[in-house]
């Protein structure tokens, strides 16, 4: 029987193990119908087929994305986006060159921001007076666990040196206890109250704007990380709805309802009702809610992640500082077992030591009080990791999601982050090789707009340990080096097994999806320094064409990668 299409001419990732040789895969309908060997392939082509040669490229899987923010991502696209400013300056000039050709803003918000950029990782309120001094600027980090303000938007937020910090964050301070500029987790929320609340027409640009970014990326489905409003990151439900009803979202999406950490367990109920109302709503193999997003800690750069030891101060001595936890041990433990128990998945940010233990504590709590489940838990992150912890991961089945770029020296963590932190624990930064040995199930995620969306960017320092033009060694050691087969599957198989998409997405079956990717060069021919690289030629969601490198022809069957 002819199909739609015929990819040939390349190597094929299944989705797990060493790529298959010599193979053609068949799609029709939208789906894998066949993989045969390239000599078969004749038969399953008639004129109306699309015939995709490879041309040496690898087909593989679509991505999955396990830790994303999607719409705050593209949102920043479309506002005061600092992302490619290569130093503080340059953030400067781009404020300013924003705010000159946007005068009728009454705010100036976006974000991007790098700690590296400034000293102490802590931009000031003048920098930003002295180019935006008649209105507020409210500007995000890349991270997303500071913002940056200028004395305008302190002054309407009625912020000044009496405001103490909040519980759950820290103001970076002048010399008269003053307000210096940057606003440090929980503190950035002081300015909620007054900042502008997001156009729902914004959001909904910014999500289009965001799926056509990553579907370039070869991203065909994802785990948004925060359906619900923190830290000024707009909210997505309605946005998402909105493209189901318009037939915009082309990806497959399982969205984590935030936890607000100030609440209590009567959040579970409504988390389930809200899953349930969508469920009802029949748009299950496009956008679920099954899942909830708790942030047990904060990141190591401004110290707020959670620590077993104390942080150091700059000249090497023991502060009183063990980082943040952002629920009580026990309430989190409580938590975790009661959405365990009403089959919602639990997403736990868990960046320190401290915070990947309690977090795996509470794990444990679930599965001694409800036995074994299938929700699926996942730790993100995982920064800092006890020898003593990666074990549990697999012993508890939880799942290790790997932010896979973070793992490389680079200014923030080398200048920000590892002199703080005691003799040794360099050698447990992102121990994905540990995890590895230990039996962890992996899953794959970029935490965008933290850090480029890019699969491809991810898997080169997961493989390597180094980034493209650094010269310091494999942070961690090799030892934490992952294999590119690994690194792969966890990008496609194993985040498709934490969105519960494992029985029709994440690999190259019959019967599945044709959600798939064309790389080239193919990942697998080239040395391990050269993978970054790879690039996407084209994007495949359910047999369609949703993204090619060069333009799609509209009526010629054959295509080349």
């Amino acid at each position: 029987m002819p199909a739609d299409a015929v990819f040939t001419g390349g190597a094929v990732f299944t989705g797990t193990g060493q790529p298959l040789q010599g193979r053609a895969v068949v799609v029709t309908g939208g789906v894998i119908t066949a993989i045969v060997d390239e000599a078969e392939a004749s038969a399953f082509i008639d004129d109306d087929t699309r015939v995709v040669e490879l041309g040496g490229a690898l087909l593989s899987p679509g991505f999955q994305d396990a830790h994303i923010h999607p719409v705050g991502g593209g949102v920043e696209l479309l506002q005061c986006n600092l992302t490619e400013a290569g130093d503080a300056d340059e953030a400067v000039a781009m404020i300013a060159a924003y705010a000159a050709a946007n005068p009728d803003e009454p705010w100036i918000l976006g974000g991007g921001w790098s700690m590296d950029h400034f000293p102490g990782g802590a931009p000031v309120r003048a920098l930003l007076d002295a180019v935006v001094p008649d209105r507020p600027v409210l500007l995000a980090s890349r991270d997303h666990h500071s913002a940056w303000a200028n004395t305008a938007a302190m002054r309407i937020a009625g912020i000044d040196a009496d405001t103490p910090d909040p519980e759950d964050g820290r103001i970076e301070r002048e010399s008269d206890g003053h307000p210096a500029g940057t606003f440090h987790e929980g503190a950035a929320e002081l300015f909620a109250e007054v900042r502008p609340s997001n156009d729902p027409e914004l959001v909904y640009r910014g999500l289009l704007r965001a799926q056509e970014e990553l579907i370039a990326l070869g991203i065909t489905g994802w785990q948004d990380a925060l359906i619900g409003s923190a830290a000024g990151v707009p909210d997505a439900y309605a946005a998402y709805l909105r493209a189901l009803d318009e037939g915009a979202l082309k990806v497959h999406v399982v969205g984590a309802q935030w936890w607000e950490r100030s609440g209590g367990l009567e959040q579970v109920a409504e988390m389930v009702r809200r899953r349930e109302e969508l469920r009802a709503l029949g748009h299950g193999d496009r956008f679920t809610l099954g899942a909830t997003k708790i942030m047990v800690d904060g990141v190591a750069e401004n110290q707020t992640a959670a620590m077993l030891t104390p942080y150091r101060d700059a000249h090497g001595h023991d502060t009183h500082n063990h980082g943040l936890s952002f629920v009580d041990p026990a309430m989190l433990a409580e938590a975790v077992t009661a959405l365990d128990a009403e089959g919602q998945q639990v997403h736990m940010h868990a960046l320190g030591d401290r915070a990947v233990r309690e977090a795996l504590d509470a794990v444990a709590a679930a599965r001694a009080a409800n036995g074994p489940s299938d929700a699926r838990h996942h730790l993100a992150h995982l920064q800092i990791v006890a020898e003593a912890e990666t074990a549990r991961f697999a012993a508890l089945d939880a799942v290790a999601n790997l932010q896979m770029l973070w793992a490389t020296h680079e200014d923030q963590i080398d200048e920000l982050t590892l002199p703080f932190l005691q003799d040794g624990q360099e050698a447990r930064q992102y121990p994905f090789g540990d995890l590895v040995r230990d039996g962890a199930r992996l899953a794959a995620g970029s935490d965008w707009p933290v850090s480029t969306a890019d699969p491809i960017a991810a898997i080169h320092i997961a493989v390597t340990r180094v980034a493209p033009g650094v010269d310091a060694g494999p942070l961690g050691g090799a030892q934490q080096c992952l294999e590119l087969a690994t690194a792969l599957a966890a990008y496609t198989s194993g985040t498709a097994y934490v969105n519960h998409r494992d029985h029709d997405t994440g690999y190259i079956r019959e019967g599945y999806l044709a959600n798939l990717v064309v790389l080239e060069p193919d990942p697998f021919t080239v040395p391990a320094e050269e993978i970054h690289r790879t690039t996407v030629a084209s994007t495949w969601i359910e047999g369609e064409a949703a993204y090619h490198r060069d333009a799609l022809p509209s009526t010629v069957p054959s295509l080349t990668a």
